[in-house]
């Protein structure tokens, strides 16, 4: 592994990631949201690696991965299996009461913990599991409120990615991204590191980014100013309702953008960023519903080929999902 003693890990996968050969991958569903409302364990500030330190919460986190792990194992799929880096970078730093040094310690040990679970399903799971470490914005993913710049993206994820960088991580995903610019700023720190990067937008409920952009001129964007560097782009936060309209098109497969998407991680609840932010019980929407959503997607653009949940959603809707999409005669 690293950090500790100096030395530099490389991850399993990080120069042949098995997802880009095809092959179906699932992931889990929203953390935060599963954890705090349906199991009573509280998250200081939406940030699951505070979880760790602690036994009961490092306890809920196994408990919460182990269901997935074996849903893919019963499915036969693969597996991206997620560090809870999400929230721990420099912006948070104050609200989590944590100093620069407690925060790289905690993506360090998020990596190691995943390291130890994955090493713990070898037995069980057949099929690949990738360990992800997924990058948040800088800022609120659910209210932007400032613009950022490429160069400033680029100096801010710096950081966390150099830190990523020298662990046995398989990949980074830029998660709930809402500003193109940021979205090139990271995986240009993620090149200079040599880490294999996802980037995967979030949408309103009018199909736009929060920029106003549009989806299709977002992946465009990126890839134009960044040579296609990202391996793929996904979709999360965002219930299947409220994808662009260009997802009604029947002519997806003619389309650089839609081809350009591997994955779709949708929110359980119907509800807009700022209802969600503002909600106090959870809308778990319907898991039966949303399994058939996907399938429908999944139809149009049968290259997809990883699928998971965002908030609200759990095993019951990932279990869903993976029956909607996945042949009973391939598991």
């Amino acid at each position: 592994m690293s950090g500790t003693n100096g030395t530099i890990s490389t991850g399993r996968f990080r120069n042949a990631l098995p997802q880009l050969n095809g092959g179906l991958f699932l992931t889990d569903g929203g953390i935060e949201t599963d954890l705090i409302f349906n199991q009573g364990i509280p998250i200081k500030a939406f940030a699951a690696h505070t979880l760790l330190p602690d036994e009961k919460g490092r306890a809920a986190l196994t408990d919460y991965y182990t269901g997935f792990l074996s849903l893919a194992a019963q499915m036969n799929t693969g597996f991206i299996l997620d560090a809870q880096t999400w929230k721990a970078h420099a912006h948070w730093a104050d609200d989590l009461g944590e100093t620069i040094d407690e925060i790289e310690a905690a993506n360090r040990a998020s990596i190691e913990y995943i390291a130890e679970l994955r090493d713990t399903r070898s037995r069980h799971n057949r099929q690949p599991i990738v360990l992800n470490a997924s990058l948040g914005p800088r800022g609120d993913a659910y209210a932007p409120d400032y613009q950022i710049s490429v160069k400033e993206a680029e100096d801010y994820h710096e950081q966390q990615v150099n830190w990523l960088a020298t662990t046995a991580v398989d990949m980074l995903s830029a998660v709930t991204f809402t500003q193109s610019e940021e979205a090139i700023g990271a995986i240009h720190a993620a090149q200079k590191a040599k880490l294999p990067i996802a980037v995967s937008f979030t949408v309103e409920t009018n199909g736009l980014l929060p920029t106003g952009q549009t989806l299709p001129d977002a992946i465009d964007q990126v890839d134009r100013e960044t040579n296609g560097q990202a391996v793929y782009f996904m979709i999360n936060c965002a219930h299947p309702e409220h994808f662009p309209d260009d997802f009604s098109h029947s002519n997806l497969k003619d389309q650089n953008w839609a081809k350009r998407i591997k994955g779709i991680r949708c929110n359980a609840s119907r509800m807009s960023h700022e209802e969600l932010d503002n909600c106090e019980t959870l809308d778990p929407g319907n898991p039966q519903e949303l399994g058939q959503q996907y399938k429908n997607i999944y139809a149009k653009m049968p290259w997809l080929n990883i699928f998971g949940g965002c908030c609200g959603s759990d095993l019951r809707h990932v279990t869903e999902i993976a029956r909607s999409i996945i042949p009973a005669t391939s598991n």
